[in-house]
């Protein structure tokens, strides 16, 4: 069956976010002062060939801890679109 995976990689909130605060700058200079943080993140989905959900789940898992984050500055949410 095939799985539609999102994963959302976002920087630690221990972690001072360099881009983040880069943004929050300009949009403070073009006159958006109401916006106090920002933080920005990798938003990637997946189509996965799996036998279940689990399995799914497992292998978007295994992406993770192996490319898509580095768990010393970020983590990383898992979750099925449109199931």
């Amino acid at each position: 069956m095939i799985y539609n995976i999102q994963i959302k990689v976002m920087p630690l909130k221990e972690l001072l976010d360099p881009q983040g605060k880069a943004v929050l700058g300009g949009l403070q200079n073009l006159g958006l002062s109401q916006v106090l943080d920002v933080r920005i993140g990798k938003h990637i989905t997946l189509q996965l060939d799996a036998a279940s959900e689990k399995e799914a789940r497992d292998q978007a898992e295994q992406a993770c801890k192996k490319l898509l984050a580095n768990p010393v500055m970020e983590f990383y949410e898992i979750g099925l679109i449109g199931q």
